[in-house]
């Protein structure tokens, strides 16, 4: 393995056990003193459901459990709602597009309970400014506890 990047990845361990260390919160009652870059993870109880990432981590976390945000803002929760509806396969025309699930009064009504469920949730947060280390911790903490809503396919 390339020292460099065998050298990143063994620093990512550190991060790693302080975001697990954290106490949870939940979205709707973060903390007034927060980093503003990192990853996040949301769980429920001691089942880490899904890991993300951002610069603006506060209006993210936030973002996920609003009940007006849309597929391109709520993902976790849209994915949530699919795997309730059983509407899991991506389609890449119209009909069964993301846009389109949106329209349906089922899944509206699906995604609407997984972003209240999503609010409710347990979120821990670590800084981390470098984009380079961001994402690859997303990867770590992903691939470490096995979270079941994080896939990292292209779309």
């Amino acid at each position: 393995m390339n020292d460099k990047f065998h050298n990143i990845i063994e620093s990512l361990e550190p991060s790693f056990q302080r975001l697990l260390q954290m106490k949870a919160v939940t979205a709707k009652s973060l903390p007034k003193i927060m980093p503003s870059s990192g990853i996040y993870l949301f769980s429920e109880g001691y089942k880490h459901l899904y890991v993300g990432r951002s610069n603006r981590l506060r209006q993210r976390l936030q973002e996920h459990c609003r009940p007006s945000a849309n597929h391109n803002t709520a993902p976790f929760g849209f994915r949530l709602a699919r795997e309730a509806t059983g509407c899991t396969l991506a389609s890449y025309t119209e009909e069964g597009s993301r846009e389109d699930l949106e329209k349906d009064p089922n899944f509206k009504a699906e995604f609407v309970k997984a972003k209240e469920r999503i609010g409710k949730m347990g979120v821990r947060v670590i800084e981390e400014t470098d984009a380079l280390r961001q994402a690859l911790l997303e990867m770590y903490v992903s691939i470490c506890l096995a979270t079941p809503h994080n896939d990292f396919d292209n779309h």
